[in-house]
């Protein structure tokens, strides 16, 4: 079961991402490609999710937050094609794109939620 904590939860998926893409950036064309768009965007949720974290306003931490959406969404997008393209298809593939799919529902959420605070809402 994933952790409750939203960071803790994507430094988790950071660390699975990358491990699933170790053995593909050792490979030649698409499995190397792919590992390394998947590795780019896997890890940059969390960081993005902790630059959020030191927001310096809540305008700051939207757009911290979002770009942790968008790179949650891309992390969701590499998953699908590793899952078309790639064989044999490594085991945490599928995991991996479904927690990036919660990790989008999750982030949309707060990014949503965030923008009607400030709003006054």
């Amino acid at each position: 079961m994933p952790p409750d904590d939203i960071g803790e939860r994507a430094f988790v998926f950071a660390c699975r991402v990358l491990l699933l893409c170790d053995p593909l950036l050792r490979r030649r064309g698409v499995p190397a490609k792919i590992g390394g768009q998947l590795a780019d965007a896997g890890s940059s949720v969390g960081a993005n999710l902790e630059e959020a974290n030191g927001a310096q306003s809540k305008l700051d931490f939207i757009a911290k937050s979002s770009i942790a959406l968008k790179e949650a969404r891309e992390s969701w997008y590499w998953l699908r094609v590793l899952e078309a393209t790639v064989r044999p298809l490594p085991p945490d593939a599928t995991p991996l794109r479904h927690e990036a799919n919660e990790l989008v529902a999750i982030l949309t959420t707060i990014v949503k939620n965030a923008k009607a605070r400030a709003a006054g809402r």
